[in-house]
């Protein structure tokens, strides 16, 4: 673990380590629904995991951004 300074008052050290991994875009319909408002997403229906609607992504990135 270092602990130099990366000139921005914080180590070189990532500290948001979330997967930002999404699943792939569909081609066309049917698409999978938004797991919080079940609205149509960009992913196709035979993804399996949680899907959000760009709306609900967006929010969703906001809730977990990482402070400063």
């Amino acid at each position: 673990m270092s602990d130099e300074k990366d000139g921005t008052g914080g180590t070189d050290e990532t500290y948001c380590l979330i997967d930002a991994t999404r699943p792939p875009k569909a081609d066309g319909p049917p698409y999978a629904e938004c797991v919080l408002c079940r609205e149509p997403t960009e992913y196709p229906e035979s993804y399996k995991g949680i899907t959000l609607c760009p709306v609900c992504e967006w929010q969703e990135a906001q809730r977990t951004a990482c402070s400063g």
